[in-house]
């Protein structure tokens, strides 16, 4: 029997949009012959986007997000191509059509436009699916708003196959960004740290975030957000997982974190609320029976893992204070 695919292994492909099956052909993105011949193979399709929507064909109750490219003039003209991969069945591309959803194939027979998050959260479409429409959308989305050179303002043109963006004015280079962002399931012997926003649903709480700064370490971007956010410090500090997340295009890593204090200072100006749970509260919150209605994130998100290994007892076990 073959080794499992590492996906299969990595704690990270359990959250929502964690799997990705696509070789990213990374070393043939300037090689424009290779291209174009992938783009020309019958079992070349395109992942469709009207602005920050995928576009998608509907039979039924199944959904499809694959488009062969003779059907991309039925729903827009393109704007932008990126190559994305290629996996069992052919070349994958992402394209980007010119017309929001509401004035472009929304309105086609069959074909319907529905956001990244719902299509994870009910559960429409497999994981490996849902991690190509992250990885589409994150890089059609720098691509809509970097057509312009950060240098000297004169347009870009798309190298690389789409992941490289040319200046012809300056000679300049752009290439697509990922934003860091720590989020941080803090411990204290039998108690987790959890916060909410005002923006979060009600009832919810989750792990406490934020990004991470120019020429800081995660561990030192970990402690500095629990501070400014709760006024807890934090010690020892440990890797849990990662999660592409498409909103627009930030990686999230999971983290646990050793209470170094107790008291609890919240920054209004980002949290409603933070306080400690204790193991046995968060267990009912999962369960339903939260005495006072609350509830986890939802298990799309990475802080879902982070509580849900806390409840276990899967979460490093730090020396207590």
């Amino acid at each position: 029997m073959s080794a499992p695919a590492p996906d299969v292994l990595d704690a990270s492909a359990l959250t929502g949009y964690g799997v990705n099956g696509l070789d990213r052909l990374a070393e043939k993105r300037d090689d424009a012959a290779f291209v174009a011949a992938l783009a020309a193979e019958p079992g070349t399709r395109h992942l469709v986007f009207t602005g920050d929507i995928p576009l998608l064909r509907q039979n039924g109750d199944a959904l499809d997000p694959y488009f062969k490219p003779h059907e991309l003039a039925g729903l827009g003209a393109v704007r932008e191509t990126s190559l994305l991969g290629r996996d069992a069945q052919g070349g994958v591309f992402g394209s980007l059509l010119e017309a929001p959803a509401a004035e472009s194939g929304e309105g086609a027979t069959g074909i319907v436009a529905m956001d990244l998050r719902t299509l994870a959260v009910q559960g429409l479409l497999p994981p490996p699916l849902l991690g190509a429409l992250a990885q589409a959308k994150s890089l059609l989305y720098w691509h809509g708003r970097h057509r312009f050179c950060s240098n000297c303002g004169q347009p870009t043109r798309v190298g690389a196959a789409g992941w490289r963006r040319e200046c012809d004015a300056c000679g300049a280079q752009h290439f697509p960004r990922t934003d860091p962002v720590v989020i941080m399931l803090i411990t204290d012997g039998e108690s987790c740290l959890l916060g909410r926003q005002a923006r979060f649903a009600p009832g919810m709480y989750s792990a406490l975030a934020g990004f991470v700064e120019p020429g800081e370490t995660v561990e030192h971007a970990v402690r500095r957000e629990i501070s400014e956010e709760s006024g807890i410090a934090v010690g020892a500090v440990s890797y849990h997982a990662s999660q592409p997340w498409p909103f627009p295009a930030s990686l999230m890593m999971g983290c646990f974190g050793q209470a170094l204090s107790r008291d609890v200072t919240i920054d209004r100006a980002e949290l409603e609320d933070a306080r400690w749970f204790s193991r046995a509260e968060a267990q009912a919150m999962f369960e339903g029976r939260h005495e006072g209605g609350l509830k986890p994130p939802q298990q799309l998100a990475i802080a879902w893992h982070l509580l849900r290994a806390f409840v276990e007892g899967r979460s490093p076990q730090f020396p207590l204070r």
